[in-house]
């Protein structure tokens, strides 16, 4: 006989009526998107190096770092950076300087980079520069145009599969919610000022991912129900799928967030923006899965769904 988890987030018998929410949970996730949309083009992304091009330099200074004198040390030395900042620790310094245009841009590129180096080194003695990156501008719109490609071929992908797995009603209710959770995330990034670089690509694709594997858990015992249950109103029908999902759903939500938390927390620079991104998607995945995928399904195959059950 198998054991009892020690733990449930809800009990096996618990039925909560989530679709008498349907309409509240759909018109709070459109106005959420919407306003996503919004904020990417004003006041937009904060591209990263990938996609704007440009000149990157992580430094370390021996004591907390003295903006201040590295400014004026580096507007001494003729270069004058787009942006002086702290990342991790008081001692951790980044540098961030437009790509440089004209004639020879290697050799500019790389007269800035020791520029730099040395002017950084001169008012902080004992510094190391931990990472010195340049992109050009026409390799970063590349890469930009090479990532929105990937978000869209991810998303097509995603709609062919569902579309064979399920029925027509399953692939486009869960392709707008992805799109849904997609923008909302997009928004997130727009606030909170993370850097949108191939790294922010990864992310959003995984979260993709994550969500999608959500959704289709959800869909299949949709579809198991829809069979056992023939005469069961598609509402209730609805309701008891996610009631019996909701324990996986939660369980498997609430380890990959733990995951990626210490992430967050200790993950540096190049790890924080990243985990953090995915922290708000599990989230937003999760919710959507229960309070926008099944409602949208509802209305867009209530007639239909269960049309076709009969006959089956």
């Amino acid at each position: 006989m198998l054991s009892r988890p020690l733990f449930r987030f809800v009990r096996d018998d618990q039925r909560i009526n989530f679709m008498r929410g349907r309409h509240m949970g759909l018109i709070v996730s459109a106005v959420l998107s919407i306003a996503s949309i919004i904020l990417f083009f004003q006041p937009g992304l904060k591209l990263g190096l990938d996609f704007r091009g440009g000149i990157i330099v992580e430094a370390q200074t021996p004591g907390p770092a003295d903006f201040s004198k590295l400014r004026a040390a580096l507007d001494h030395a003729g270069i004058h950076p787009d942006a002086v900042q702290a990342f991790g620790s008081p001692r951790d310094v980044r540098i961030s300087i437009n790509a440089p245009e004209g004639a020879d841009r290697e050799a500019q590129t790389q007269k800035l980079v020791d520029g730099v180096k040395s002017a950084i080194s001169a008012a902080e003695p004992g510094t190391q520069v931990l990472r010195a990156d340049a992109v050009g501008a026409s390799v970063s719109s590349e890469l930009f145009r090479d990532g929105l490609l990937a978000l869209g071929f991810s998303l097509a992908m995603i709609l062919i599969y569902i579309w064979v797995r399920f029925e027509r009603e399953f692939a486009i209710s869960a392709v707008v919610t992805l799109v849904l959770d997609l923008t909302k995330t997009v928004g997130f990034l727009a606030i909170t000022r993370f850097e949108f670089d191939l790294v922010m690509v990864a992310a959003l694709l995984t979260i993709l991912g994550y969500s999608t594997n959500d959704k289709v858990v959800v869909y299949d015992r949709i579809r198991e129900n829809l069979r056992k249950y023939r005469t069961m109103p598609l509402r209730e029908l609805l309701d008891l799928s996610i009631n019996e999902t909701l324990n996986r759903t939660l369980g498997t939500s609430m380890t990959v967030f733990l995951a990626a938390l210490p992430l967050a927390l200790f993950g540096g620079s190049t790890l924080t923006g990243f985990a953090t991104v995915m922290l708000f998607g599990i989230v937003v995945g999760t919710s959507s899965s229960i309070f926008i995928a099944a409602p949208l399904l509802l209305l867009m195959g209530e007639k239909r769904l269960r049309k076709e059950t009969e006959a089956g």
